[in-house]
């Protein structure tokens, strides 16, 4: 049975590093649900506006219109009984709630589809990520290609002005460059 056979409640987990193609995949997953004549709901965390405030983008700048949310149990807000699935991309950006959102919505009937980074910039894994991961029926495991040796790439390295950071960098550096590149595990560095 695939993921689109199913018609009882499920959770489905796209994840990975940053440039794997999460919200591609999340957005593939849309496609197939409206050509399904599909009822579902889009969700992103008001947080992540980088490309749009109303709709889901993947870096290659398909989109799909999202709802933005603060926390997880606006999705209610939105949320009606005919609603077949639910998507939510950025899952990791979410509050603890989201966890019981999604079990919640699963036990009902409903298929929920969430995309989100498995682990930050120093590799340690994202709670709200985890907790899913170790929930859902369905996972999708996606790799970029390391930037520095073209291996599969299953980490996220920060650069603040070209450089690595360290551990014990503020999360936020005023008036520095900062920037993100897939990498392997061992091109992977976050210094002490």
């Amino acid at each position: 049975m695939g993921h689109d056979d199913l018609e009882i409640g499920s959770i489905e987990v796209i994840t990975g590093p940053m440039f794997a193609g999460k919200s591609e995949e999340l957005l593939r997953r849309i496609n197939r649900l409206k050509y399904a004549k599909k009822k579902f709901l889009v969700f992103k965390p008001t947080i992540d506006n980088r490309y749009s405030e109303t709709e889901v983008v993947s870096h290659s700048k398909r989109s799909s219109k999202a709802i933005a949310i603060s926390q997880g149990k606006d999705i209610y807000k939105y949320f009606t009984d005919d609603i077949n699935c639910v998507c939510i991309d950025e899952v990791q950006f979410f509050d603890e709630g989201i966890i019981e959102v999604i079990d919640d919505l699963a036990n009902r009937g409903v298929r929920v589809i969430c995309a989100g980074l498995d682990c930050d910039f120093k590799g340690d894994p994202f709670k709200i990520s985890a907790i899913l991961l170790a929930k859902a029926e369905y996972v999708t495991k996606l790799t970029a290609i390391c930037c520095v040796c073209g291996k599969e790439a299953t980490m996220t390295q920060r650069l603040v002005d070209g450089k690595p950071v360290s551990r014990k960098d503020p999360v936020v550096l005023v008036g520095a460059s900062e920037s993100y590149e897939a990498r392997c595990r061992h091109c992977h560095i976050v210094k002490d």
